[in-house]
């Protein structure tokens, strides 16, 4: 693995402590920081989730070749998707917009392991993204259990 490689791992793996720290407030801070502690948990997520679907669109408007490949339109339309779903996942209640958000997380991630969705990305791509992935679902299950037995239906 070259650098940027390594630089994208230390990213990634840095982009988790948002999910952390407030992860770990909800639970444990001061009471008045602790609504402030789900909601941004809620919208730190909706951004990620975001910029997922924007590594798509990069990925395929960036190639050297500049040619149209099988399933261009359909990944092109894919990375608008985890927009679509986080954007109205901050309208709902945030124990809704915790669950919504999540199953965003697994979707993506699971496009990401399909034949289309990996195209093009180098080999260490896919395990960052199922490392990222798995922490940020187990954090969202973290602050579903936070919010407490309305959370589960």
């Amino acid at each position: 693995m070259h650098s940027c490689g390594k630089t994208a791992w230390l990213l990634g793996l840095a982009g988790l402590l948002p999910f952390g720290l407030s992860l770990g407030l909800a639970f444990w801070g001061p009471m008045v920081w602790q609504v402030n502690a789900v909601y941004g948990f809620l919208y730190y997520g909706a951004v990620i989730l975001s910029f997922l679907g924007g590594a798509h669109w990069g990925a395929v408007i960036q190639r050297a070749d500049h040619q149209r490949h099988p399933g261009d339109i359909r990944r092109l339309l894919m990375a608008m998707v985890p927009s679509l779903i986080a954007w109205p996942a901050l309208m709902f209640n945030p124990v809704t917009g915790v669950w919504v958000i999540m199953i965003g997380f697994v979707l993506v991630w699971a496009y990401d392991l399909s034949r289309e969705g990996r195209l093009g990305w180098p080999g260490w791509y896919l395990l960052l993204r199922s490392v990222l992935t798995v922490a940020v679902v187990l954090a969202h299950i973290g602050m579903i259990t936070r919010l407490g037995s309305s959370a589960w239906g």
